[in-house]
């Protein structure tokens, strides 16, 4: 018996060995995609083979030619939709190996940006592994400007805040908007969370996002008693949430009473109660423009099977949308007529749902569009797909956000 012990013993022993010398030798491929209008450096280089150890930290600098400047670093993976993009938007990227990537970097013309200045990176909240943070973008010598905060799209389970850069950058243009881009946590364990999050808590994101905006907006040139929200995607259902389920925000929990469905923002300013911070958003929201997004309880139970019913209907904007006379929330909806995602006929519901309310509602049906026409990310097609399609419907979401946030 002690022979056998012994040998199982030093199987173990080796089969540990074997499995550790193995992971220390794991290595993963590079493919350097090809960079227009700069260059990039890397440290270190890449190694002659093109693959780098697992583990390496790899810091990846953008240096833009003439006349340019950085749009992003980014590395991509296979994603839900094709490439999945993670971008820092400054000089500099630290990637990490731990799987085959492609990295790069885009430039801008140096006149696109020149009228913008940007924080990056504002944490508001982090209520689970993934700190919780938006962008800034401030016109130059911008003061008491109405803020326009953009949510981004993608299923609620994939992209941040980075892939609304374009919006965000069009809407600034012209010197009248203080404009935030914020991301939120993504459904269910994909941010890696032990427990899964609900539709109710990127709901509450989105309102503790706000929070921290209003609470700083002085800082960003800002004023923060007037407030617009925009989204696309899954960033339209909660952009339209964000506008028109402000009387939800409470204390009394998401479906912990039989009948009670409240947010309670992820953030909340120092020295203010929950019902302080509601009173102000209803005060401050004064427009939205959601755009090709998820409205109706069916369609959120569509995209979200295992959502019960009751709070399906309790994230669903168009199940409490407010009469006019009591609060009014003006409303621009944009659908492209070759979108395979969302169709006319839910977008129309909502917008007759508003004017059943008494609501403004301004609904555009934008020929030869896809889905996903504002997003813009560091390869040629959706590039080009945003200039033809984004830059001129931004400019009428602004037009929008101007008479509405006066």
């Amino acid at each position: 018996m002690k022979s056998v012990a012994f040998a199982v013993s030093i199987f173990a022993v080796v089969s540990v060995c074997t499995m550790n010398v193995s992971a220390q030798d794991e290595s993963f491929s590079i493919t350097l995609d090809p960079v227009k209008h700069g260059s990039i450096e890397l440290d270190p280089p890449v190694p002659a083979d093109g693959q780098y150890p697992s583990g390496t930290a790899v810091t990846v600098r953008a240096t833009p030619a003439d006349g340019f400047a950085v749009d992003s670093i980014y590395y991509s993976v296979p994603g839900r939709w094709g490439a999945m993009y993670h971008e820092s938007l400054t000089a500099d990227f630290e990637i990490t190996f731990d799987q085959d990537k492609h990295v790069g970097a885009s430039f801008i013309e140096a006149e696109e940006v020149a009228h913008v200045s940007v924080k990056h990176n504002i944490v508001y909240a982090q209520p689970g592994k993934k700190p919780l943070k938006y962008d800034v973008y401030s016109p130059q010598g911008a003061s008491d400007l109405p803020i326009i905060v953009i949510i981004h799209g993608g299923g609620w389970a994939t992209n941040d805040e980075d892939v609304m850069r374009g919006l965000a950058r069009e809407l600034t243009k012209g010197g009248k908007f203080v404009v935030c881009s914020i991301d939120y946590r993504w459904i269910g364990k994909l941010d890696g969370d032990e427990e899964p999050n609900s539709m109710a808590n990127l709901i509450e994101d989105v309102f503790g996002a706000i929070a921290h905006i209003m609470e700083h907006a002085k800082d960003y040139g800002g004023d923060a008693t007037r407030i617009g929200v925009t989204g696309d995607s899954a960033g339209g259902h909660l952009s339209a949430s964000a506008s028109i389920l402000i009387e939800k925000i409470g204390d009394g929990g998401f479906g912990e009473t039989d009948g009670v469905y409240q947010y309670r923002p992820t953030y909340i300013p120092e020295g203010k109660s929950v019902d302080e911070v509601r009173e102000e958003m209803l005060g401050s929201i004064k427009a939205a423009a959601p755009s090709y997004g998820v409205f109706a309880s069916d369609r959120l139970k569509d995209f979200m099977q295992d959502l019960p019913q009751a709070a399906a209907e309790a994230t669903a904007p168009q199940s409490h949308i407010p009469e006019s006379r009591v609060r009014s929330v003006p409303q621009y909806l944009t659908l492209g007529d070759k979108d395979s995602l969302i169709r006319d006929e839910k977008v129309q519901a909502f917008a007759d749902a508003l004017e059943s309310k008494g609501q403004v509602v301004v609904y555009d049906k934008v020929a030869g569009a896809g889905h996903a026409f504002f997003d813009w990310k560091p390869n040629d097609t959706t590039k080009a797909t945003f200039r033809k399609f984004g830059v001129p419907y931004a400019a009428k979401m602004k037009a929008f956000f101007e008479q509405h946030l006066k």
